[in-house]
């Protein structure tokens, strides 16, 4: 059973837990199976977040982006308090500020991100967004291979941004400034979000804290979606979509990767975060038809290679552990 791993600040000196003796009984497997399970949460979270986002891209024309980014948090925060139920009793006020930051984390990054899709494609925009955890993921490290294989991602993330400008790929050339913008700031919000998701899975049961936090953001986006979208938020086969849309983005990802976070390091978590433009990518073949080159495809390996190696890393050298 892998022990939970506090989230990172830049500002506390880590502390390396003592390597337990060579041919340890036990020591092999339950290192290996500790790491595993979550890079599995943390894939199969982006893959749902990402074919979300493209169901979500196809149903704007009814609601516009802010009416979807409401129906999304509000249909998530009503199945995530009925599947939880969670008690409100007998947390400390540092606790509810840290539900608070999750929320606001959230509602702000899920609204900067559909802006952003709204107006440049998903595969621009999820390339935009992961520089936030890429960044974050070298502000919290404190191992130089960490850095290496962050600096072969953040290739990756270029040489993927820098093809297509022609409007075949997922090039920069000729997008809205403002959604370009809005995908940036996405980033920024989305590295908070894994700093808060974290510290709020170790302050909250199960996943209690994700559905406090999911109210706070549907609280949040509810009047901006309200006021875009009016009565269009009420049309029967528009809230069976957006709840489509929930389950994908919200429920199902959250969770898993609030799981993910209780058991891996945030900065691991941070550099798999790097898959996204790859998975977007695949999302908008699929499902906007957006089609894919050899530079693309180069891009990709470059990033799910630098993905793969920070976690190998990861997993070899000794656990780095924050105080609380």
């Amino acid at each position: 059973m892998p022990t939970p791993v506090p989230a990172p600040t830049p500002t506390p000196a880590p502390t390396t837990t003592t390597a337990p003796a060579a041919g340890a009984p036990g020591t092999r497997g339950p290192r290996g199976s500790s790491r595993f399970g979550p890079v599995g949460l943390v894939f199969t979270a982006g893959v749902s977040v990402q074919f979300g986002a493209a169901l979500a891209v196809m149903i704007m024309p009814r609601a516009g982006a802010a009416g979807v980014v409401a129906l999304r948090l509000a249909a998530a925060a009503l199945v995530l308090l009925i599947i939880c139920r969670p008690k409100v009793r007998g947390y400390a006020r540092s606790d509810w500020g840290t539900v608070l930051a999750f929320g606001i984390a959230m509602a702000g990054m899920n609204g900067l991100f559909y802006q952003a899709i709204e107006r440049i494609p998903l595969g621009v925009a999820v390339t935009l967004e992961v520089l936030g955890p890429l960044a974050l993921s070298v502000i919290v490290s404190r191992r130089l291979v960490n850095f290496l294989w962050a600096a072969l991602a953040l290739a990756g993330v270029v040489l993927l941004s820098g093809h297509g400008s022609d409007g075949a790929g997922f090039g920069f050339g000729g997008l809205d400034p403002a959604g370009a913008a809005f995908a940036i700031g996405a980033g920024a919000m989305w590295a908070a979000y894994i700093v808060f998701s974290a510290r709020t899975g170790r302050r909250f049961p199960q996943a209690d804290g994700l559905a406090l936090a999911m109210a706070v953001a549907a609280v949040l986006s509810l009047p901006l979606g309200i006021a875009e979208a009016g009565s269009a938020l009420l049309v029967p086969s528009t809230l069976a979509l957006g709840l489509g849309v929930a389950v994908l983005s919200s429920v199902l990802p959250y969770t898993l990767e609030l799981l993910a976070l209780r058991r891996m390091p945030a900065p691991t978590f941070a550099i798999l975060m790097s898959l996204e433009p790859a998975i977007a990518a695949t999302a908008g073949f699929l499902v906007l038809h957006q089609a894919l080159g050899v530079t693309d495809a180069v891009a990709i390996a470059l990033v799910i290679a630098a993905s793969m190696g920070a976690v190998r890393s990861q997993t070899a050298g000794p656990r780095l552990q924050n105080t609380p």
